[in-house]
């Protein structure tokens, strides 16, 4: 199971987090997503701690606790959903309004 960890600050760091999380029992592992494009924290992260017990103590005391001036929001991650939807179109076609294109005559 997973922590998520959103409104965050963006000045946060692993390191805060694992601290602030270690308070509750042992962190297994800590991830803050980065923006790609900006190379920025993206304002969530996900927390694992080595037991279920540990990670619920550790939503029950955080979730609404105000930290770095934000308001955490700390509850158990959902599963990623494997959708397709996300993904870029591969491939070309033709541009839009080709079959437009076969009504108009020519001038």
């Amino acid at each position: 199971m997973s922590i998520y960890v959103g409104n965050l600050s963006y000045e946060v760091t692993q390191e805060d987090l694992n601290e602030v999380f270690a308070e509750y029992g042992t962190v297994s592992r800590v991830q803050v997503p980065m923006d790609r494009e900006t190379g920025r924290m993206r304002g969530f992260a996900f927390v694992e701690m080595a037991s279920e017990a540990e990670e619920a103590a550790a939503i029950a005391a955080l979730d609404g606790a105000e930290w770095m001036g934000r308001d955490l929001k700390v509850n158990k991650a959902k599963p990623r959903e494997n959708n397709n939807n996300n993904r870029r179109p591969s491939g070309g076609g033709g541009g839009w309004g080709d079959s437009d294109r076969s009504s108009r005559g020519r001038y």
